[in-house]
């Protein structure tokens, strides 16, 4: 009897600690995705401060073209004033689609492209795009392992018992998938 009392605790034991080591990886987990969150908004941040010393060359050699910086400008605004990961996750797109359009004017102006200044924000502009999707890729691989652990057996059992739920991956819209049409 007292064989099967000592099992019994041994195996009560296993479990607490199963439980405990569980609810501590999926709090890391959480901040993991929190902390790279915040990462992809240092990346967005950059191009944020980037945008406006990019419009204001690009302004000064072609004033034409006043809707794709107002889009741009409304844009920044959107992200400014967005409260979840979702509504700055769409408000970053729209910054995407409006920066994709002024890209392609660049390309019709070859006068735009010889400006040293638009050359270098531009450069800088590339990069800083590359880090977001590198940053984007990393909240992703964090989101899903999160959601894996949370979604896995027995796992999900301490999950569910402390009240975790699945994050959302960022994904861009389907409009974005398309290359945007500029006409001068």
């Amino acid at each position: 009897m007292k064989k099967i009392l000592v099992i019994l605790l041994v195996i009560i034991a296993l479990v607490l600690l199963y439980g405990l080591f569980t609810y501590n990886r999926l709090i890391s987990g959480r901040e993991n995705i929190d902390n790279q969150w915040a990462q992809v908004q240092t990346e967005y941040q950059r191009r944020f401060d980037l945008i406006p010393n990019l419009v204001e060359s690009v302004k000064g050699i072609m004033e034409q073209e006043q809707t794709i910086f107002l889009a741009i400008a409304d844009a920044r605004t959107h992200y400014s004033g967005a409260k979840t990961v979702d509504q700055k996750a769409s408000a970053a797109t729209e910054v995407e689609s409006a920066l994709g359009k002024l890209l392609v004017i660049m390309e019709n102006y070859p006068q735009l492209k010889s400006a040293d200044n638009v050359q270098t924000l531009m450069a800088q502009l590339e990069g800083t795009e590359n880090r977001i999707s590198v940053e984007r890729k990393r909240f992703n691989d964090k989101v899903r392992d999160f959601n894996l652990t949370i979604k896995r057996f027995p796992s999900n059992i301490v999950a569910q018992m402390f009240g975790f739920s699945e994050r959302s991956y960022f994904e861009s819209p389907v409009e974005t998938q398309n290359a945007p049409k500029v006409e001068l």
